[in-house]
């Protein structure tokens, strides 16, 4: 059932730093951009880290996959949800070296960046599973930074099981997650549902907390 010592690093738009679903769960933050606030201004990031690992058994709202898992909130786009990847290279790294054991990554662009494969490679060799989402672009072109060897690449499917007609999908996408209609935290202590391989690579963000090895 995971361990509060295993913690997930979201690298979005921030997380509210009020809902009761998600306070008791965040142990470490910080903002790489250039917002004057590490809170979650655009709903985003907090719709993401509610899949991953909102509070479980309280009684409130929604059940993050990972359980007991932890939650590190790397704000890495601003408040108008987008960002740059210098700001997402800035974060990863930090993650990988502040107790990140699963990063979260529900963004990407078309463009490579070699600063951001390097981050990648980095927080790869620190022991630490990356997960990205493969985009909703509909076709198989490659997102960065989902692309990269050294990501799980996430494309999303319906309540049928079958790919949503909008994911991005190819042999470089490694896993499917459920991503169409996805109940979960929002800003202003509040519930929505969103669609997007934002919402299915949380899923197996909190898949891997999950089952991350833990002390007996």
């Amino acid at each position: 059932k995971s361990d509060p010592s295993v913690n997930v690093a979201i690298l979005d738009t921030g997380i509210d730093q009020d809902h009761e679903d998600l306070t008791g769960k965040i142990t470490n933050q910080r903002n790489c951009t250039t917002s004057p606030t590490v809170d979650d201004l655009y709903g985003h990031g907090t719709h993401v880290a509610g899949i991953s690992a909102a509070s479980t058994n309280n009684g409130v709202g929604v059940a993050g996959l990972g359980y007991n898992a932890s939650l590190i909130n790397a704000k890495v786009l601003g408040d108008n949800g987008s960002g740059y990847y210098s700001w997402i290279a800035d974060c990863l790294v930090w993650a990988a070296n502040n107790g990140a054991k699963v990063v979260n990554m529900s963004l990407g662009g078309s463009g490579k960046s070699l600063s951001l494969e390097q981050a990648v490679n980095y927080t790869w060799s620190k022991g630490v599973v990356v997960v990205a989402a493969a985009g909703n672009s509909g076709n198989s072109s490659p997102t960065y930074p989902a692309y990269y060897k050294n990501v799980i690449a996430v494309a999303a499917t319906d309540s049928t099981d079958k790919k949503a007609s909008w994911s991005s999908f190819g042999n470089w996408v490694d896993v499917a997650a459920p991503g169409v209609n996805i109940y979960s935290t929002w800003t202003g202590g509040t519930y929505k549902n969103a669609s997007g391989t934002s919402m299915a690579t949380p899923h197996v963000a909190g898949l891997a907390a999950l089952v991350w090895p833990t002390p007996l």
